[in-house]
């Protein structure tokens, strides 16, 4: 029998540069690489607003209805993902709404292991809880851990959500200050804009607010209010031009209405991708009047709304509950202007609701209906994000196999979207051709040098596709696959890509997977649902 001998567990083969979390292609405008994730054009209305120089005090009354938000955060290593990495720290200013809920965004809920009100003054601090949290649109409903700790909301005031505010209107950011002291910055909204401010590719409608911050208080988001009321959660500042990206009031009503009861659906989607349609030569090919708008569905995703109603790939959306849709996929709102589209589906709307659209289909007009929804992420082929959850794996005789996600794409750096493999970006971007083989693509994702890796060390980012000549599903199918074997000690491991098995010895995987747990990696394995 060979010595048990292993390499140490630090993994080079398998660590990446990490980054930010992922966007998914659902419903996203055409863009250009490295501009601002932003669906507007560069023609966009721009409104000249007067800007407050400093900022002022506010009224001290204001201290009633925000509480500080302190959350303690600490993801999950996606190359080696029996651990985590390092824990780290984030504080934001939260909004008091009605029902003793604080709203604030998403991001602070993110991995997060612990997350603590405390009052303006710092006398009063109570352990909070997510109640609702909606990743796309950077929104959480934090309420409290214990119904001991109720006083926390003693004499506070809940806001109110404020008017729907225009181009031009003044909004004032609210801070405070570490001794206690409150202070507005005035500001007023240059631009309205369907904006992705966290995900990227999740678009939301956002105010472009011209203020002059002070970093005399600094969070890392504040409240937005207008005439005292509630008007959105700024999400980003851009010092050197002065501009802050503010969720708008529409996001926010609508979020903290269906979110306070802790059954929350999300914004929902309509299920396509789409292109433009102003290039000439292009609407002659679809048929489309020269003086005409239209929006080109280049992709439908299997089961979504937009299937379900009778969409297909190649129509032309001509409009949306009435409202005509331009050639770059934008219409008129009668109160915030010119917006781009998906603002019908994911702004206006909610899940279950209806929305009308006329279609031209080969020069033909019809009228489809569909009933949107919102499909969990983790139903999704090859989830965009994953927070929350450890990723699935399992690690044999030194194999590591993981479910492909966004966020494991991504440990190739900045630049994935070039380095990542062309085999795993394929499924990707086109997962309507790998659906049909399982709810999840399993990948070798790397070797540990073990004896009973010997020859196989090299191999890394492989599609799993049977082991033991069972296909593989998921993470589950695949440890089901190894627990059953195939009686002769050996298992058989086949791959997409590659014309050839991966032969494991039984035996040998036995010894160093106790090997590998002896010194300290475990679990071998997590089947997350």
């Amino acid at each position: 029998m060979r010595p048990l001998l292993l390499l140490p567990l630090v993994l080079p083969v398998l660590a990446q540069e990490p980054s930010a979390p992922g966007r998914s292609p659902e419903e996203a405008p055409e863009r250009i690489p490295g501009t601002v994730d932003r669906a507007s054009d560069k023609d966009e209305a721009k409104v000249i607003v007067e800007v407050s120089d400093t900022a002022v005090p506010a009224p001290k009354d204001l201290l009633r209805s925000v509480a500080r938000i302190s959350t303690t955060q600490q993801s999950w290593n996606q190359r080696q993902p029996w651990e985590k990495g390092s824990p780290g720290k984030r504080r934001s200013l939260g909004v008091i709404v009605a029902g003793e809920k604080v709203v604030t965004t998403a991001e602070m809920a993110v991995d997060a292991t612990y997350i603590e009100l405390e009052s303006p003054d710092g006398k009063r601090l109570a352990p909070a809880k997510v109640v609702a949290v909606d990743y796309e649109a950077n929104l959480a409903l934090l309420g409290l851990q214990s119904a001991d700790d109720a006083a926390f909301f003693t004499g506070t005031k809940p806001l109110q959500i404020a008017a729907r505010p225009k181009p031009g209107d003044k909004l004032d950011i609210l801070q405070v200050e570490e001794n206690g002291t409150p202070l507005i910055t005035s500001g007023g909204i240059q631009s309205i804009d369907v904006v992705s401010n966290f995900l990227p590719g999740q678009f939301f409608l956002t105010y472009e607010v011209k203020a002059s911050m002070q970093s005399a208080a600094n969070s890392f988001s504040l409240p937005v209010l207008r005439n005292g009321k509630l008007a959105g959660i700024l999400t980003s500042y851009d010092s050197k031009d002065q501009l802050s990206d503010v969720t708008a009031t529409d996001i926010i009503a609508r979020f903290v209405r269906e979110g306070s009861d802790g059954q929350y659906d999300g914004f929902p989607a309509l299920g396509i991708a789409t292109s433009r349609t102003e290039d000439a030569n292009f609407r002659a090919w679809l048929k489309l009047p020269e003086d005409g708008g239209g929006l080109y569905v280049s992709t439908v995703r299997p089961g979504s709304a937009a299937e379900k109603a009778g969409l297909r790939k190649g129509d032309v959306i001509d409009s949306i509950d009435g409202h005509p849709i331009d050639r770059l996929g934008y219409f008129d709102d009668s109160h915030y202007g010119r917006l781009y589209w998906s603002h019908l589906v994911r702004g206006a709307k909610s899940s279950g609701d209806k929305v009308s659209m006329d279609v031209i289909r080969e020069g033909q007009k019809t009228k489809l209906e569909a009933v949107l929804d919102r499909r969990d992420e983790k139903d999704q082929l090859v989830p965009a994000y994953t927070f929350g959850k450890g990723p699935s794996y399992l690690v044999k005789g030194g194999l590591v196999f993981q479910e492909l996600t966004r966020p494991f794409l991504e440990t190739y750096g900045e630049e994935w979207m070039a380095r990542a493999p062309l085999n795993l970006l394929d499924v990707y971007e086109n997962p309507q051709k790998y659906e049909s083989r399982g709810r999840r693509i399993v990948v070798l994702a790397g070797v540990i040098a073990t004896p009973a890796t010997v020859g196989y060390e090299s191999l890394r980012d492989l599609i799993v596709t049977k082991v033991n000549g069972k296909e593989i599903k998921d993470i589950k199918s695949l440890i089901a696959a190894f627990e059953a074997g195939n009686g002769d000690g050996l298992h058989a491991i086949e791959f997409d890509e590659e014309k050839f098995t991966v032969n494991l010895d039984e035996a040998d995987s036995k010894r160093v997977d106790a090997e590998l747990q002896r010194r300290g990696l475990s679990p071998l394995s997590r089947a997350e649902d």
